[in-house]
């Protein structure tokens, strides 16, 4: 509706700025009154646009002259009026009316400095909301467990060993063995293969002491990490002294110089007791 009023209200000051520099060719008295009306018309304006006069410095007196441009144009034409006489400068004068008021009429300069405004508006925004944007670190991390944190910021970093790898699960084996479940961040996507000299220079530990192998029943997007050294049953080190120490009794007197390899316990049938 703003949009419209201005509009016709532009229309009509240019028709009447027609038939003003048309007075003006045969009539001095629209000079002076006419010049003043146009400067007043133009501080008017101004003061009813008040976007226009607020524009970005970039382009806010480009915007200010494209809006004062007619008025500045009428006055221009009205002096030239007076200032000059014969049938030669009436035409010319003439046909400089009729320009003015054409172009006035069609190019608009008022909606054109306006739009141009809105433009340099729009375009300082975007600038802004972009420096923002770059300005914004990237929200840290969210880890489960501090296990989870400390294999995020010691392997899964960018360069690190096995970038791209969450640490899913963890388990304590033994008092120096210790068991990961390592996946990747993004779903369907293999676990990277990691380097065991490289987990080595890291933790400081013997390459013998780590294992990477799959996880039992699942696929190839996790992978199952062993460090340290794994611990040995109790009961299966107590039975191996136990038959180490009856071989070497029978060895000793019935097979000298033969050892105990291995050994197995079988349940005696009852049939042979």
């Amino acid at each position: 509706m703003l949009a419209r009023v201005r509009g016709a209200v532009g229309r009509t000051a240019t028709a009447a700025g027609a038939l003003v520099l048309a007075g003006g060719l045969g009539n001095d008295v629209f000079t002076l009154p006419g010049a003043a009306a146009a400067a007043v018309a133009a501080g008017v304006g101004l003061a009813f646009n008040l976007k226009v006069v607020r524009a970005p410095e970039s382009v806010r007196w480009t915007a200010i002259s494209l809006y004062a441009a007619p008025h500045m144009g009428c006055a221009v034409i009205l002096i030239t009026e007076r200032l000059t006489d014969g049938t030669a400068a009436t035409l010319v004068q003439a046909g400089g009316i009729a320009l003015w008021t054409a172009a006035t009429w069609m190019l608009r300069p008022g909606l054109t400095a306006r739009e141009l405004t809105d433009e340099a508006v729009a375009q300082e925004l975007a600038d802004a909301a972009k420096a923002v944007e770059t300005t914004v670190e990237p929200a840290a991390p969210v880890y489960a467990s501090e296990a989870a944190r400390w294999w995020g910021e010691t392997f899964a970093i960018e360069g690190g060993i096995a970038p791209g790898t969450v640490l899913l699960d963890h388990q304590q084996v033994g008092e120096q063995c210790i068991a990961l479940i390592i996946g990747t961040q993004k779903r369907g996507q293999p676990v990277p293969d990691i380097s065991k000299p490289g987990l080595s220079a890291v933790l400081d530990l013997p390459e013998e002491q780590i294992d990477v192998g799959p996880v039992p029943g699942r696929g190839a997007g996790v992978r199952l990490l062993v460090l340290g050294q794994r611990p040995v049953a109790e009961a299966e080190e107590e039975l191996l002294d136990s038959d180490a120490a009856v071989w070497a009794e029978i060895a000793a007197s019935a097979m000298p110089g033969v050892e105990l390899v291995e050994s197995n316990t079988y349940e005696m049938p009852k049939e042979l007791t």
